[in-house]
């Protein structure tokens, strides 16, 4: 696999990362902050944590597929999570970036 396609799995699962709390947030019926407003409505998290969720599944989709398990994908796919998650929890803890 091209070393691109495992820079775009890390964007995709940046996305996918960054997904899960506006839809959740959404889901619960929380306001929860987006880029729109601090905080947005439950309906716009959700559609704003179904937009990430979408764009991760066309780049893990259109740009080689993932393959869990080979260490390539994992590692890069699992990095983008981690990296993703620990970028939102200090930015949504108020600790910044």
């Amino acid at each position: 696999m091209p070393w691109i396609a495992y820079i775009v799995h890390f964007i995709a699962a940046a996305f996918l990362a960054n997904g899960i709390p506006h839809f959740v947030n959404g889901a619960s019926g929380r306001r929860f902050r987006t880029p729109f407003a601090n905080p947005s409505s439950p309906v716009v998290n959700v559609i704003w944590g179904w937009a990430n969720f979408l764009i991760a599944f066309l780049l893990f989709a259109n740009i080689g597929p993932l393959y869990i398990g080979t260490p390539g994908d994992t590692i890069f796919a699992a990095a983008g999570m981690l990296v993703t998650g620990i970028l939102l929890a200090r930015f949504f803890g108020g600790d910044g970036i």
